[in-house]
């Protein structure tokens, strides 16, 4: 008990600021929590009570959100303790209050550190034990050790304690691991194997949360040399199909030399030099090659991207020089890929590839994709919609005419849609609005190669591979006689049915591409709520739909931030859709709408809303995913 006098003394001499700069309290991150548990605290150092614990039942509720985690840490907390010799120390784990939540020690041992506070339940909070390991990692969120006289309470100097704090994906504490011992003659060195050994386990046990956490979304492994990835010093990146971060560790953010405040939620490709769906190309389930990733600063990194690869993309060259800069197409869907591979193929046999699919598919978006990545991409590609002419004129539009072959020609004549593809390729949309005597014609022309313009006594020659489309049954048009059926099988050489927006796998990727298109450069953030309602919405109109909703969401928004308010006036139907859930369960929609109300007025800082809500960050987030509200960044 003297002893115990005898540090109590020294630390409220210290509270008197008579403590002077040699003492134990030398250390700031001492000093700092000494000053708490003084004036914040309220704690008398001479008091002898032991550690309270946790009654059973309340221990079992701390444990179940982290079974996870424990069954990951156990692993390492067995090879901890046998790296440190198997006896003298025990290894905690405890929750971000300080509850051991899981424990190890050589079974010998276990009464001599039950007797000392060290076993499982037992709270080592810094308000409740004062200065310790556990509580003041927890309140500093950084590796202490703590060694002996460095504690607060009197009983607790027979202690020396390694406490390492344990991340989230998330950037959010979880846990702390912590390493204690209760012998006298462990020299300073020592210690410093055993926290440095710690340190490791602890970077060890938050990888595996992470690759586990983060498994079933595309998982980028990066760093400056290509021998460390794999290695602990890796950045590691985890994002969904929609290419946005969705966490990040601390390796990561050095790397990047960026903040986790402004990587979540923000596109890869406005951190690397590289298209997503080329990033994508990239991923394998099990990538056992790196390759080279530049940032957009132009600094060179090295990576590999774990994930489920998209299937193999023709190459789409860049639009031609002097011509419009073209938007990239979004093909993210497996299946819309596969279409695609299977349509150029045939192509380039000079095979005709009808397609078909509901309106506003992007028929003609595809079509021109696969031109671009077909041998004739440097040669014309001439589109003509068969339902949007006049019948009077669809004739002089596809074959052209000579000079003076009607009243009102051009007196320079007109080259035909036919002779303008020339060498390249001919799309012809809603061919099932073709009227029946052009029919005949076309069918000639594709049969012979030669087309004759109107006026012309010559025929000339014709080189052409052919992409039609409707929206039309073209079977059944044939059944009424209102197509041929020999112009039907002529054209459907292979024929590709697009599926419709509500089907489609790669919605979240379309519409932030889109957003982005429209946006012209405009940073825009979507209210949580707008991008799940867009995603939810069977889109009727499907793509062509879609664009004039993002369009008059984008001339409508507030500065910068499109609200779900908003999204409701332009088309109430996709709002509509998402209540009846929130309308099953009054009170989680209410609790979802405080959250939205705190995050905005905290402006996504997460530790004042926590603070303001009067959760944990842990809780926090696991109530963020739960309602699907992120922050958007653009």
């Amino acid at each position: 008990m003297s002893s115990i006098r005898q540090h109590a003394h020294q630390v409220m001499r210290f509270g008197e600021g008579l403590g002077g700069a040699s003492g134990p309290a030398q250390d700031p991150a001492i000093a700092r929590s000494w000053r708490r548990c003084l004036h914040q605290h309220q704690l008398d150092p001479s008091r002898p009570e032991a550690p309270c614990v946790v009654e059973e039942r309340r221990l079992a509720e701390r444990r179940e959100p982290l079974d996870n985690l424990i069954g990951i840490a156990r692993g390492q907390m067995s090879s901890l303790h046998q790296q440190l010799g198997g006896r003298g120390r025990t290894i905690l784990l405890t929750d971000t209050e300080g509850v051991v939540i899981d424990s190890l020690c050589h079974p010998d041992e276990r009464r001599e550190f039950q007797r000392a506070g060290l076993w499982l339940g037992s709270v080592w909070s810094e308000a409740v034990e004062g200065t310790n390991g556990v509580g003041t990692c927890l309140v500093e969120r950084q590796p202490l050790t703590i060694r002996r006289d460095e504690h607060f309470r009197g009983r607790h100097t027979g202690l020396s304690c390694s406490a390492i704090p344990l991340f989230d994906p998330q950037g959010g504490l979880q846990a702390v691991l912590n390493v204690s011992s209760t012998r006298e003659e462990l020299s300073g060195q020592s210690q410093f194997h055993a926290t440095a050994l710690t340190t490791l386990s602890a970077k060890l046990i938050e990888s595996c949360c992470f690759l586990q956490h983060c498994e079933d979304r595309y998982l980028l492994r990066f760093h400056a040399q290509a021998q460390f990835i794999g290695l602990l010093s890796e950045g590691l990146l985890a994002f969904g199909g929609d290419g946005r971060v969705e966490a990040v560790n601390e390796a990561a953010l050095a790397l990047l030399e960026e903040s986790r405040e402004r990587l979540l939620g923000r596109p890869l490709e406005s951190l690397f030099a590289v298209r997503l769906d080329e990033l994508l190309q990239r991923a394998r389930p099990e990538p056992d090659t790196c390759w080279p990733l530049r940032l957009t600063s132009g600094r060179l990194l090295h990576a590999r991207l774990r994930g489920q690869r998209l299937r193999s993309l023709p190459a789409i060259p860049a639009p031609l020089p002097g011509r419009q800069r073209e938007a990239a197409p979004c093909f993210a869907d497996a299946q819309v890929q596969k279409d695609l591979a299977r349509a150029l193929k045939v192509l380039e046999r000079d095979v005709p590839v009808l397609l078909c699919g509901e309106t506003g598919t992007g028929k003609e978006v595809f079509a021109c994709a696969l031109h671009r990545a077909s041998s004739r991409a440097g040669k014309p590609f001439v589109a003509l919609n068969c339902a949007a002419i006049p019948e009077g004129l669809i004739e002089s539009e596809l074959f052209g005419y000579r000079a003076g072959s009607f009243t009102g020609a051009r007196k320079e004549g007109m080259s035909g849609k036919l002779q303008q593809a020339n060498g390249g390729v001919l799309f012809l949309d809603e061919i099932g609005d073709m009227p029946l005597h052009l029919q005949t014609r076309l069918l000639r022309v594709l049969e012979e190669r030669r087309v004759m313009p109107l006026g012309a006594t010559e025929a000339q020659p014709l080189d052409i591979r052919v992409i039609s489309a409707s929206h039309r049954d073209l079977q059944a048009l044939v059944a009424e006689g209102r197509f041929r059926e020999d112009l039907y099988y002529r054209l459907n050489g292979l024929c590709i049915a697009l599926p419709a927006l509500r089907e489609r796998s790669d919605r979240a990727i379309l519409i932030e591409q889109m957003l982005e298109e429209e946006a012209q450069g405009q940073r825009l953030q979507l209210e949580p709520g707008v991008r799940e309602a867009l995603l939810a919405f069977a889109w009727p109109g499907n793509v062509r739909q879609l664009r004039n909703v993002l369009r008059a969401l984008v001339a409508l928004n507030e500065d910068g931030w499109v609200s779900l308010a908003e999204l409701q006036r332009v088309l109430p139907a996709a709002v509509a859709a998402t209540r009846p859930a929130q309308q099953a369960d009054p009170l989680a929609a209410a609790e979802r709408d405080a959250l939205l109300s705190a995050v905005r007025r905290c402006n996504w800082q997460l530790t004042a809303v926590a603070a303001e809500l009067g959760i944990s960050r842990n809780t926090l987030y696991r109530k963020l995913r739960r309602y699907g509200i992120r922050r958007q960044v653009d």
